[in-house]
């Protein structure tokens, strides 16, 4: 009898590695999780505070996330290569610098239109 119940008590419990990998992995999970929600939410390489010269506090956050993924989309027209918001954050010897900090001015007031 003894025997049987050891039997099954050896059965039933599993091993500490099993455990211990499934907690691993879990946690790797939580983890990836929270670093693809974070990267999603933010979408955009430069942000309002990199863009320091544009004041985006008028907008909702929906509004400014809209108008910070068009200036980061939208290209700098001088040939660098780079996006207006990069090249507005980065580059303060553009020579069309100033037109593109009122480009995006413009978006940002596109932005907060209904």
């Amino acid at each position: 009898m003894k025997k049987e119940l050891r039997k099954a008590n050896r059965r039933s419990k599993k091993p500490p590695q099993v455990i211990r990998a499934l907690k691993w992995s879990f946690g790797i999970a939580v983890v990836a999780l929270v670093a693809y929600l974070i990267s999603q939410s933010a979408g955009v390489a430069y942000n309002e505070r990199n863009i320091g010269v544009v004041d985006f506090s008028a907008l909702k956050a929906d509004e400014k996330h809209s108008a910070l993924v068009a200036a980061n989309a939208a290209s700098c027209t001088c040939g660098c290569g780079m996006t207006l918001a990069q090249c507005v954050s980065t580059d303060s010897t553009c020579p069309i610098r100033e037109d593109n900090i009122r480009r995006i001015r413009t978006m940002v007031q596109e932005a907060d239109k209904p």
